[in-house]
């Protein structure tokens, strides 16, 4: 039987946290009991909750993560949300860098930054991706690629960190209505059902959380298929 992980009396950690579906997560990690919620912006930030906690971090920076590090302690979850998203035509590698610097770099730097934390609380990462992380969107190739190559990352980390009580969580969005998808004319459910949708698959300790109409389409093949059955092949060769 799979044990359910309670966010009730739960210390969390979200970054990206003042708008789209970052701000969501907090809203709802408060509507689920959670103690404490560090909330984590660029920019200042104010929420009227006394549970909330802003914190100034952008995920490139090594000296405001140490300084996270410090200031929040301890910790039972971290989600990794804050990304950057923009149009390209795959014609500039600085483009790509630029993603791959928020995107694949920014939940590496924090993961690792948080990991003896998590240890000790037996803990778990959550890792905001993307169909994408899936099959490349070509209008957003950059953003694709670097969501793979965090997918990739995903992987791994919950291979490594399994033998150290720590679970680690895929968020396979589809469309949501935020900033990014509003060039899509395509159907797109509101951050506060995608917010639900991942507390649900993390309360329920499902390793990829498939939150919205789109990539649920999809779950029970991906659960079930060729891919999900190498990364659980490929995880043995990890030593506990």
């Amino acid at each position: 039987m799979i044990e359910q992980i309670k966010i009730a009396g739960k210390t969390i950690l979200v970054t990206g946290a003042n708008r789209g579906i970052g701000n969501a997560l907090v809203e709802e990690a408060l509507r689920r009991g959670a103690k404490r919620v560090f909330a984590c912006t660029r920019t200042p930030f104010t929420h009227p909750d006394a549970r909330v906690t802003p914190l100034i971090l952008d995920v490139t920076n090594d000296a405001l993560i140490e300084k996270a590090v410090e200031q929040v302690g301890s910790l039972d979850i971290l989600i990794n949300n804050a990304g950057v998203a923009q149009y390209d035509n795959l014609s500039d590698r600085a483009m790509i860098e630029r993603h791959m610097a928020v995107n694949f770099f920014g939940i590496f730097n924090l993961s690792q930054a948080f990991i003896p934390a998590l240890i000790r609380s037996s803990g778990a990462i959550v890792n905001i991706l993307s169909l994408a992380s899936l099959a490349s969107i070509p209008p957003i190739a950059s953003y694709s690629i670097s969501k793979a190559a965090a997918f990739s990352l995903t992987q791994s980390q919950r291979a490594f960190l399994a033998p150290k009580g720590v679970s680690v969580h895929a968020v396979i969005t589809g469309p949501v209505d935020t900033d990014m998808n509003r060039g899509f004319d395509i159907p797109k459910i509101p951050t506060e059902l995608a917010a639900k949708g991942i507390f649900n698959g993390i309360e329920n300790n499902e390793e990829d959380i498939f939150p919205d109409p789109l990539s649920a389409s999809i779950a029970d093949s991906w659960r079930g298929g060729a891919v999900k059955a190498m990364e659980r092949q490929n995880a043995t060769f990890v030593s506990n």
